[in-house]
């Protein structure tokens, strides 16, 4: 893609007989259109020229050459002003767009650089739920993002499948069970086992000393006792079932999984490096701890030799590293956790490990009901299939207010479109910041939602369809007006937004993109005709429309939303 900045910056320096670099560095955007798209500030290079701010813009102004691509060049104040030529862009961008297709705004930054991104991360004691669609969808679309700009990506979920969490579901269900199944509840595997979860919960307000048998189970567990081994496994394969059918239906995808229960007991080596080290201590109650100031110290063994977490994360994650060779490592788990991150990632470094550079916690806020806090052991929250069913439910109610599809193709769109309501509403908001999740706003075809976007793509489609067969051959002067200007503009910005999105950690940045192409789209569509201009104008049209098309779509395919040629 032409870089306007670029050839602005290069052309004023040879001018100038300045170097580009500090040139580029100036040049900036200015707060309003009618002040140009790119804008030279002449405070620096006033006082190498030795002249005022003022005199220096309007003496360039009329001694500078115009370089390709810009259109008018006018002084205002003290900044030199440049227009760009929409024309020439216009032939640019719609000509690379149609090229590209669904490569236009990728990128080979990343080519040869690998790069693991973790996220969903369940515990195996309950159903998926609506945090865990926050994380999945974070974590899918950075994964996208990556894979775009030319890095070789590897999924991963990690399956927390040991520990005293699973141990209470376990023990509620030895307890209290009677041998239910999910055929014989009739309910998935995973809820069925989150019941219990929350029962033990229940019951521990009434019988306390339930907790010091959770803890010897879990000692038996990590003792490889052969009845609690048998009973985790059943509880643990009915809830990775329930689990897989869940990704299914929610677009999750991994290419790698990983299990606690592989790893948590070989951190051994890692202790004792540890403590050879002085990196780790043992407490006055025999517990391993590691010590982090001016970070607090953290616990990685139990006094009784149990594991914990951390314990895990010590060994997995040297392993995913060096195992997989990896040159980033990406952790997308809530903020609640950026203290542990930092503990973790400290560890590794006192440790002299090389590659602790290389890992990353993508932090993101917590999902909230309207009433507040999720809170799984006591029930209280929204689980990720009802959540789905409940917005796929009111996605029909909205297709049959327009349509009468036939009852497969009724289903399938009202599947794509609760998954673009929960995805974008996920993913619209900066990921550091906590959201309110409304369902019935996140559902409506206008405003900031992902329907409204699956919406304008649609309507695209539509007109191509009942533009037949194109002419070829098309003249870009004739895209004058101002609507289609500002549709330029904006398919020209879509790469540099991804890199954005991609170098902030920010997909939210793809969802404002989206609106803001639509919302010139929907305008551009409302106030000028398509397919009832003269035959010149109608190509050149089309083929703005084709090309807001393919651009809608790359950037829903980045948020792993699916796109409707028809709603």
């Amino acid at each position: 893609m032409v870089d306007l900045k670029k050839m602005l910056a290069q052309s004023l320096a040879e001018q100038l007989n300045l170097g580009a670099a500090l040139i580029e560095r100036l040049i900036e955007v200015p707060p309003s259109k009618d002040l140009g798209d790119y804008a030279l500030p002449c405070f620096a290079l006033a006082r190498k020229f030795k002249k005022k701010p003022n005199e220096l813009a309007s003496e360039l102004s009329e001694k500078l050459s115009l370089p390709e691509g810009f259109s008018k060049m006018q002084a205002a104040g003290a900044y030199l002003n440049f227009f760009i030529d929409t024309v020439f862009l216009a032939k640019e961008v719609l000509s690379e767009i149609m090229e590209k297709k669904e490569r236009y705004g990728a990128s080979e930054i990343g080519k040869g650089k690998r790069v693991m991104v973790e996220y969903s991360q369940p515990n195996t004691n309950k159903p998926l739920h609506i945090g865990h669609l926050r994380n999945d969808s974070i974590g899918m679309s950075i994964s996208n993002l990556f894979e775009f700009c030319g890095y070789d990506v590897i999924r991963a979920n990690l399956m927390n499948d040991r520990g005293i969490h699973i141990c209470k579901a376990m023990l509620a269900y030895k307890l209290f069970g009677n041998n239910e199944t999910p055929q014989s509840s009739g309910m998935k595997g995973d809820a069925l086992v989150g019941k219990y979860y929350v029962l033990f919960h229940q019951k521990a307000k009434e019988m306390p000393e339930l907790n010091e048998k959770a803890r010897e189970l879990l000692r038996k567990w990590e003792a490889k006792d052969k009845e609690t081994i048998a009973l985790w496994k059943k509880l643990r394969d009915w809830v990775i079932e329930g689990f897989e059918q869940t990704y299914k239906r929610f677009g999750s995808r991994f290419d790698v999984v990983f299990f606690e229960s592989d790893f948590y007991y070989k951190v051994k080596p890692i202790i004792e490096e540890g403590l050879a080290k002085g990196v780790f201590y043992k407490d006055e109650k025999g517990a391993i701890v590691a010590k982090l100031a001016p970070l607090p110290d953290k616990v990685v063994l139990r006094e009784d030799g149990t594991s914990i977490y951390i314990s895990n994360d010590l060994v997995l994650t040297k392993y995913k590293i060096e195992h997989y060779k990896l040159d980033l490592n990406i952790f997308v788990v809530a903020s609640e956790q950026e203290l542990y991150f930092k503990q973790l990632f400290k560890i590794f470094e006192l440790l002299g490990y090389k590659w602790h550079t290389c890992n990353e916690h993508l932090s993101y806020g917590l999902v909230l009901l309207p009433e507040g806090k999720l809170k799984s052991r006591e029930g209280k929250v929204i689980d990720a299939d009802e959540l789905i069913a409940n917005i796929t439910e009111l996605a029909r109610r909205e297709i049959l207010k327009r349509a009468k599809p036939n009852r497969e193709e009724l289903e399938k769109r009202a599947l794509a479109i609760a998954l673009a309501a929960i995805k974008f509403a996920m993913l619209k908001v900066d990921p550091k910041k906590n959201i309110l999740f409304e369902p019935e706003k996140s559902i409506s075809f206008e405003g900031s939602t992902g329907p409204y976007i699956q919406y304008s793509y649609a309507r695209a489609k539509s007109i191509l369809r009942k533009a037949g067969k194109r002419a070829k051959g098309i003249d870009y002067s004739l895209l004058s007006s101002e609507h289609e200007k500002a549709i330029i503009m904006k398919l020209y910005e879509f790469p540099n937004t991804v890199l954005q999105a991609l170098n902030e950690r920010k997909p939210n940045l793809i969802c404002n993109y989206l609106i803001e192409l639509c919302e010139l789209f929907n305008s551009f569509y409302h106030k000028l005709p398509v397919l009832n201009s003269e035959p010149a104008l109608r190509e050149a049209r089309l083929a703005l429309v084709e090309a807001t098309s393919t651009v809608i779509a790359n950037g829903l395919r980045l948020l792993n939303i699916p796109m409707l040629e028809e709603m």
